[in-house]
């Protein structure tokens, strides 16, 4: 089928991937005349009643074309599928029926067994494209990955950014490769065994090349987010635009062979609607699950500490199959590097990381100093795999004014006891870039606008939310530099070097171990039993047969385990631990070792 606006043309976006033909079709309730501009010629469209516009001439594939509104423009397609030109360029058509599949049998992996592993295109290889991501994908088979995250793809300005400001939300990025680029890499991805997700934004687009609001009420001054007007979700007109973001999700799903997608801080929806934006692309997706005939995740990212993004619709949830937990990764960060500013100023003890492990949220309903407020409601009726957590990601490093990973803030020992943790949690756990070999090129915020004037506005703004949590503005990278970009990009010879290849082993070490043990894929965290000594330092986890036992203290701790157990794993620092140990564990400082029961203590448990 060719057609730049596919699914426009009908209005089951299902049914439209399957159609022939298609003419050109823009939604602009707003104009008073609408043309098309295709060849150097200006055609006239027709008004419809639903505030469409359509022109009977046909879409051929890779004609640039746009639209003139009431004698303005032309303007790129709200709907563009590819932008060879950028954001401001005219849009190309692009027939999806074109590109040849070769995953026809695919399924992608249970998510409720998932490793995922989040990866920018642009800064994942030195070329920084789909194609030279594609050569990396055997790295991420033989660490144990089983989902590739890729942060927003679609079209953003300049050639070179994190994708957050995104404004042509169908058009895959051309200095990634465009639509075949990004299709030959889920094609290869799947041909390794990796499902995909791509993080989408649909909480605000960007200002540079942002267009919408010039064919219809896309935004409401009812509401303001951080970024400016709020997305119309709920008056005049919202229902195109709530049909604009589904047919979007939709679009990635089926005309790209996505396997997920990951929705950017929904807590950032202002939706006063009986029905949710999120229960409306829930339902959605579900739907076209159950007509392709292929698994399909939606994953939230949000702060609200909030389990009814993931409860069932029926339950009265918005039906999201999982959302991201910052808990856990606040609590971890602060007990692995003393930091207390900030949000990190609720967390600290182990306590509370003991809390994240057995209760996902920390802050369920409890005062949360940070916030000034009680904070969360309890995850009740939740599974574990409907959480996803992290040591470090894309937001927790660059968000930071140098792009400190964790790399650079701890010692590899405590390295290796973030991930023993990560690895062995009751939720699904996500890596970043590099962190399996502790790569030590940081992750700044890199942008490449061409307006002057926006760049400035990016690069004060950057010092100033810095020189309020205490940075010197000098010292803040400019987003704008092209070494901020450069720096950024990871450095694939580190990873042979000895103290991070030790690393990425014990890495591959944990993953295998995590995929080998039932106990840590069940998701059971409620049953989770967690003992520390704050003062001490040290904190044992006990799943099932498995026990987690770590000292972050600077002496040895003795750690009483009641039974005998059997060591699968040990970090550097823990030495030659005895392969049986009889009910108690002397650990080194900075140490973490895996355990597990052995046949007679688990004959034993499981006696009535």
């Amino acid at each position: 089928m060719t057609s730049p606006i596919v699914d426009v043309v009908a209005p089951n976006p299902v049914v439209a991937a399957s159609q022939a033909t298609s003419t050109y079709r823009v939604w602009a309730p707003r104009a008073n005349r609408v043309w098309l501009y295709v060849a150097s010629e200006n055609i006239p469209m027709l008004r419809e009643d639903t505030g469409w516009w359509s022109s009977h001439r046909p879409v051929t594939a890779g004609e640039d074309y746009g639209f003139r509104i009431d004698n303005d423009g032309p303007f790129p397609d709200p709907r563009s599928a590819f932008q060879p030109a950028g954001v401001h360029g005219l849009s190309r058509a692009v027939d999806h029926s074109a590109y040849v599949w070769n995953d026809a049998q695919w399924q992608p992996p249970p998510f409720s067994s998932a490793v995922v592993y989040e990866l920018h295109v642009g800064t994942f290889t030195e070329t920084g494209t789909f194609g030279a991501a594609i050569d990396r994908l055997q790295h991420l088979v033989d660490l144990g990955v089983t989902h590739v995250e890729l942060m927003p793809v679609c079209e953003f300005p300049g050639e070179h950014g994190w994708g957050y400001d995104g404004v042509h939300l169908f058009a895959v990025h051309h200095a990634y490769g465009g639509p075949d680029g990004l299709k030959q890499f889920v094609d290869a991805c799947h041909a390794h065994g990796l499902a995909v997700i791509l993080d989408v934004v649909y909480n605000h687009l960007g200002p540079d090349g942002n267009y919408l609001a010039k064919f219809g009420p896309y935004f409401t001054e009812r509401y303001k987010t951080p970024w400016g007007d709020a997305v119309n979700l709920d008056d005049t007109g919202a229902d195109a635009v709530r049909q604009f973001f589904c047919d979007n999700a939709v679009m990635w799903l089926r005309d790209y062979h996505i396997d997920g997608l990951r929705l950017d801080a929904v807590h950032a929806l202002v939706d006063m609607s009986a029905i949710h934006l999120l229960e409306q692309l829930s339902t959605t997706v579900d739907e076209l699950e159950a007509s392709l005939g292929r698994h399909l995740t939606l994953i939230a990212e949000s702060d609200l500490n909030d389990p009814r993004i993931v409860w069932r619709r029926e339950a009265h949830g918005y039906g999201i199959d999982a959302q991201w937990s910052d808990d856990f990764h606040h609590a971890l960060h602060s007990v692995l590097t003393g930091e207390r500013s900030g949000y990190y100023a609720d967390f600290g003890s182990l306590s509370s990381l003991a809390s994240a492990i057995r209760q996902v949220f920390v802050y369920d309903g409890q005062y949360s100093a940070y916030r000034g407020r009680r904070h969360g409601r309890p995850a009740d009726g939740c599974h574990g795999s409907q959480f996803v957590v992290s040591a470090q990601n894309h937001d927790q490093i660059g968000n930071r004014a140098n792009g400190d990973r964790l790399s650079h803030l701890v010692t590899p020992a405590r390295l290796e006891i973030a991930a023993a943790l990560l690895l062995t949690s009751p939720y699904i756990p996500m890596l970043f870039q590099g962190e399996e070999w502790g790569a030590t090129s940081r992750f700044l915020y890199f942008t490449a606008h061409e307006n002057e004037t926006l760049a400035a506005c990016v690069r004060e703004g950057r010092r100033q939310e810095f020189a309020a949590f205490g940075w010197d503005p000098s010292d803040v990278p400019d987003p704008q530099a092209r070494d901020t970009f450069t720096r950024s990009k990871l450095v694939w010879d580190q990873a042979a070097r000895p103290r991070h290849h030790r690393l990425l082993d014990w890495h591959r070490a944990l993953i295998a171990l995590r995929r080998a043990t039932p106990a840590l894929t069940d998701g059971h965290y409620q049953q989770a039993r967690c003992e520390w000594d704050d003062h001490a330092g040290w904190l044992a986890i006990h799943r099932g047969p498995i026990t987690i036992a770590c000292n972050l203290g600077n002496r040895p701790q003795t750690i009483s385990l009641g039974r005998r157990m059997c060591t699968r794993l040990a970090s550097s620092n823990a030495g030659e631990l005895p392969r049986d140990v009889m009910g108690q564990l002397l650990l080194p400082p900075d140490s973490v070792a895996i355990l597990e029961a052995t046949s007679a203590e688990n004959d034993e448990r499981r006696q009535p």
